[in-house]
C-alpha cells in the first residue's frame, strides 16, 4: 500500500465515523507516522507546537480505534493498517471480520456528505451546555498555559484538573478559550457554576437531564453517582465546576467543605479513583487537598496554577484603549499581570486621566479601584483569625518573617503557625521566599490593600 493509498483509506475510515475528511493536520499526522518520524518532526513540517500534533494524533487513534474496534496508536499505526490492507475501490469488505456496519463505499456524494456531517453535529451538540460560562470577546497570549492543559488532558491523560489562582488572574476566561479550541474533542461538554452553590444531588439531577431530560427527581445520590460514572464511562465528556472555592467554609483554613457540600469531596476523589474516559476542571481561589497533585503519579489528578501576565501584559493593557504606548508593561508589572486588576484600573486612567499611562504612573503609588477593593474584602473575609493575626503582624513587620518568629510574637502552637501559613499559600496570598523556603512574604498588592484600607 502506497502512502496515497494509504491516506485514502485511512480518510474513509475517519469519515464513517465521525462524518468529516482528514484535515491537514491530520493527513501529516498519518503521513508522518507512516514515514517513522517522531511528533516532534511532524510538528516542524506543518508548522504547529508539537503539543498540537499531538493532541491530533490521540484524537485520530481514538477514532480509528472506534471504527476498527481495536486497540490504535502511533506506535501500532502501520502494523494495523498494513494487516487492513483492503483494495480502495472495492464496494463491499469481505472476509475481513469487520462489522456490516463498516462499508468501504467507492463515492460518497456531497449531499450524502453534508448530511452526515450535520447529523454527526447535530449528535454532539445536543449535550453542550455552556450556558453560564463566560463568553470571550478577546485572548490575550496563555499560550504556554493552553499547551499545558491540552497536555495534560489529552496526552497523560487527566480525569481532575485544576485551574487555581488569585481572583480575576484569568482562570474561568482560561478554560473557556481551552473549550473553545477542543469543542471537537469531546461528546458532551457541561459547565456549571457554583457561585451559589447548589447541593450535589441537585447538580448531578442537572447533569443527567443534559442527556435524558426525563431523569426521575426521585433518585437517591448513589444512584445518580453511578449513572454519572456510566456516563462518563461510555462518552468522553468534559465537565467544569466554577467558583469551586464557595463549597469551602469562611473563617476557616483554606479548602474546608462547608457541611452541605462535603458530598463534593467525595465526588471530586472518585473522578480520579473510577476509571473513566471523561474529565473534569475545577476553577477555584483556594486549593483543598484533592486538588493538589501530591498523588500523581498514582492517580490521573493534576493542576495548573495561574499567575499573572509577564511580557505579554503591556499588550494585553495595550488592548483597553490606553492612548500611550509608554509603561505599559510597567503598568501591567505593577498590578501583577492581573487581568481583572489591569482592566478595572484602564478604566480608571480613561475616565480620569485621559487615557494617559504616564500621567497616572506619575501618581507613583498603587491606586485601587473600587473593583479591586471589594475582591480583596471579599478574600480577607473568608480569612480565619489565625491567619488575619499572622497577616497584621506580617504587614506591620514590612519584611520577610519566619515561622519561628510568628509563633513567638504571636505565642501560637506549631500547628496553627504550619497550618495557618500553609492555607495562606493556598490562598495564593502569601509566598516563600526564593532560596530561602523558611521565610514568606506577603502579596505586594494584598500588604497595600491592608495599609490602605486596614490602616495597618
Amino acid at each position: 500500500m502506497v502512502v496515497t493509498e494509504m491516506l485514502q483509506f485511512v480518510d474513509r475510515l475517519v469519515f464513517d465515523e465521525t462524518g468529516k475528511h482528514l484535515d491537514d493536520i491530520q493527513k501529516a499526522v498519518v503521513k508522518g507516522v507512516w514515514q517513522g518520524e517522531s511528533y516532534e518532526e511532524i510538528a516542524q513540517e506543518c508548522h504547529r507546537s508539537e503539543s498540537r500534533v499531538r493532541d491530533v494524533g490521540y484524537k485520530l487513534w481514538r477514532i480509528l480505534s472506534e471504527r476498527l474496534e481495536e486497540d490504535v496508536n502511533k506506535s501500532n499505526f502501520l502494523a494495523t493498517i498494513e494487516r487492513w490492507n483492503i483494495p480502495i475501490n472495492s464496494s463491499q469488505v469481505v472476509g475481513v471480520g469487520i462489522h456490516s456496519h463498516f462499508n468501504l463505499c467507492p463515492e460518497t456524494s456531497e449531499k450524502d456528505q453534508t448530511n452526515a456531517s450535520t447529523k454527526n453535529q447535530a449528535s454532539v451538540n445536543s449535550f453542550i451546555d455552556l450556558a453560564l460560562a463566560p463568553e470571550i470577546t478577546h485572548f490575550q497570549g496563555r499560550s504556554e498555559e493552553l499547551e499545558k492543559l491540552s497536555e495534560c488532558i489529552f496526552n497523560q491523560p487527566t480525569c481532575l484538573m485544576a485551574v487555581l489562582g488569585l481572583s480575576g488572574i484569568g482562570k474561568t476566561t482560561l478554560v473557556r478559550r481551552f473549550i473553545d479550541l477542543h469543542l471537537d474533542s469531546w461528546e458532551a461538554v457541561i459547565w456549571k457554576s457554583l457561585k451559589f452553590p447548589k447541593s450535589l444531588s441537585h447538580l448531578l439531577h442537572d447533569i443527567l437531564t443534559t442527556f435524558k431530560p426525563e431523569t426521575e427527581k426521585s433518585l437517591e445520590l448513589d444512584e445518580q453517582i453511578t449513572q454519572v460514572f456510566e456516563l462518563l464511562s461510555t462518552r468522553r465528556c468534559l465537565l467544569i465546576f466554577d467558583d469551586v472555592q464557595n463549597l469551602f467554609i469562611p473563617g476557616q483554613f483554606a479548602g474546608q467543605y462547608q457541611p452541605e457540600y462535603t458530598d463534593y469531596r467525595t465526588f471530586f476523589k472518585m473522578m480520579a479513583e473510577v476509571s473513566h474516559q471523561s474529565c473534569l476542571i475545577l476553577i477555584s481561589q483556594e486549593k483543598s487537598p484533592e486538588m493538589i497533585s501530591l498523588d500523581a503519579e498514582l492517580y490521573p489528578i493534576q493542576s495548573l496554577e495561574l499567575g499573572g501576565f509577564d511580557a505579554e501584559g503591556g499588550e494585553f493593557v495595550q488592548y483597553q484603549g490606553l492612548s500611550s504606548e509608554e509603561n505599559l508593561l510597567d503598568l501591567s508589572k505593577l498590578y501583577q499581570g492581573n487581568p481583572f486588576y489591569l482592566q478595572s484600573i484602564s478604566s480608571l486612567i480613561k475616565e480620569v486621566f485621559s487615557g494617559e499611562v504616564n500621567e497616572f504612573m506619575a501618581e507613583d503609588s498603587l491606586i485601587f479601584t473600587e473593583e479591586m477593593k471589594s475582591v480583596w474584602n471579599t478574600l480577607w473575609m473568608r480569612l480565619s483569625q489565625v491567619e488575619k493575626d499572622i497577616i497584621l503582624e506580617m504587614s506591620r513587620a514590612k519584611v520577610p518573617m519566619y515561622r519561628d518568629d510568628l509563633r513567638n510574637i504571636l505565642t501560637l502552637s506549631s500547628l496553627e503557625v504550619v497550618n495557618s501559613l500553609q492555607s495562606l499559600t493556598r490562598r495564593y496570598l502569601l509566598n516563600s521566599l526564593q532560596g530561602d523556603r523558611h521565610s514568606f512574604i506577603l502579596n505586594s498588592i494584598f500588604q497595600e490593600y491592608l495599609k490602605l484600607f486596614l490602616m495597618i
